[in-house]
């Protein structure tokens, strides 16, 4: 039986993780919501978190996914066990999958205001490797400033060097990019970097994650991603998603609204 994954974030963030498993595993058969109609996630009560993680997959476990990936670090780090209670299925997360890709011992982590207080990558990262300097840095801005759709703005290159300005006084050397949507700000980040600090972004985990699901890694996987077997679904502007969205897919691709809430 072919597995069909289904992958959730607030936004377009979790294309970040789509994108790295078709570049990693050709075409997959996949569903992705993006709950546009909350976003962003990571400036909500944990309250708030778990119940919106319990909605969102039970409605991909209603729509016979076989694996659940949790393109969404505020929900990895506070509703794992709310998804793994709905999925039915296996579930992917992401916190993990960065942890075991540590190989420093100062590691920053940039992320929302609901992962760092939840201490999450501190706790994994430090179980892993004992002993690493762990300094979070939340980022609320950065979502808001991602999903406005411009990635080159003042705004949001004054924004990235507030947020790296702690982490580059602790002299970390590397960084995990502990939200989805922020590998796509990589451009900006390593202009603000020093070239000798890491990005470690913990999609490129999850896709090697799913190795055990989807087979070893496709080598002959060429050129362009692969999205004719993704269907994507969002809770709110489905042109807009798709007009964000199509500069990192390489192609505009076909939304549906659904409606989650009562």
């Amino acid at each position: 039986m072919t597995p069909l994954l289904g992958f959730f974030d607030s936004g377009i963030g979790g294309l970040t993780v789509l994108r790295q498993v078709l570049e990693r595993h050709g075409p997959v058969q996949c569903i992705y919501l993006g709950d546009t109609a909350r976003v962003p996630y990571g400036s909500r009560s944990a309250p708030e978190i778990r119940l919106i993680a319990a909605e969102v997959v039970a409605w991909l476990r209603d729509q016979q996914v076989s694996t659940v990936v949790m393109a969404c670090n505020t929900t990895n780090a506070l509703a794992r066990d709310v998804a793994e209670g709905q999925a039915g299925g296996p579930v992917i997360g992401l916190i993990g999958a960065a942890a075991a890709m540590v190989q420093t011992s100062r590691v920053g982590v940039l992320a929302t205001p609901a992962t760092v207080a939840s201490e999450a990558y501190r706790f994994s990262i430090e179980a892993l490797h004992p002993g690493t300097l762990v300094v979070e840095q939340a980022c609320p801005e950065f979502v808001p400033l991602i999903e406005s759709g411009d990635l080159s703005s003042d705004e949001l290159r004054r924004t990235a060097k507030e947020y790296l300005h702690p982490l580059l006084e602790a002299s970390v050397e590397s960084i995990v990019l502990g939200c989805t949507h922020y590998p796509l700000l990589e451009p900006v980040l390593r202009q603000l970097l020093p070239d000798s600090v890491q990005l470690i972004d913990p999609a490129v985990g999850v896709a090697r994650q799913l190795d055990s699901v989807l087979g070893a890694p496709k080598l002959s996987v060429g050129e362009g991603l692969h999205l004719d077997d993704c269907r994507f679904c969002v809770t709110a502007d489905p042109d807009g998603f798709a007009t964000r969205a199509t500069p990192w897919l390489g192609e505009r691709p076909r939304v549906q609204l659904e409606v989650l809430q009562s």
